[in-house]
């Protein structure tokens, strides 16, 4: 990622974006195994991001982050707001106003593992972390966009076969195995939109 490349509004788009076209998806997974409200949740999450972009963008990263984090918090609700929010605020204290990728590797790490600790879980329980750390490996490895969204892709779909121990779906026990998890699904969609509006600069 080229620090003049990021056009953080145009982010904050593509990713409300795609969260409104997969709501109605996302619920239908929760539906499955959770509360049935993952899709309206985020939705609304990622409208109120949307409603406040230009002031966002305008903040230098770290502060823009920050602000993300705190707007998903106040407006996604449940447990995946806090989750989505500890994620970004971390995002945002680790980054320097201008990372390069080392730097952007580093943070991103770090926050994966301020939602593992948020939400006292780990990969493996069939949770949004089982997308995140793989993304994680991914930009470690130095791999492309197109194949960091793909990793995200597939570890979304690796869900699937998993048992919940972690959040509503562990009550399902069994039950759960067979359903891709919400969260997982939600984080995947993310990566993807924002590995796709950098493009061949992420």
């Amino acid at each position: 990622m080229t620090e003049t490349s990021l056009d953080l509004s145009a982010l904050i788009t593509a990713c409300a974006d795609t969260i409104a076209a997969h709501a109605d998806e996302l619920t239908a997974l929760d539906q499955a195994i959770g509360d049935g409200d993952h899709g309206l949740n985020m939705r609304r999450g990622l409208e109120g991001v949307r409603a406040d972009a230009a002031a966002i963008a305008a903040k230098p990263l770290p502060d823009a982050l920050k602000a993300i984090g705190t707007k998903l918090v106040m407006t996604v609700g449940g447990a995946s707001g806090p989750l989505f929010g500890t994620f970004f605020m971390a995002l945002g204290k680790e980054l320097p106003a201008e990372p390069g990728r080392a730097e952007l590797n580093a943070a991103f790490a770090k926050a994966v593992d301020a939602v593992a600790a948020r939400g006292k879980s780990q990969a493996g329980q069939k949770t949004m972390l089982d997308v995140l750390y793989p993304v994680a490996q991914a930009l470690a490895a130095g791999s492309t966009a197109a194949d960091i969204a793909a990793a995200a892709d597939r570890a979304a779909e690796a869900t699937v076969p998993m048992k919940a121990t972690r959040g509503r779906a562990s009550f399902l026990g069994d039950r759960s195995i067979g359903h891709m998890d919400a969260g997982a699904r939600s984080s995947a969609l993310l990566v993807r939109s924002v590995a796709e509006a950098l493009g061949g600069n992420a």
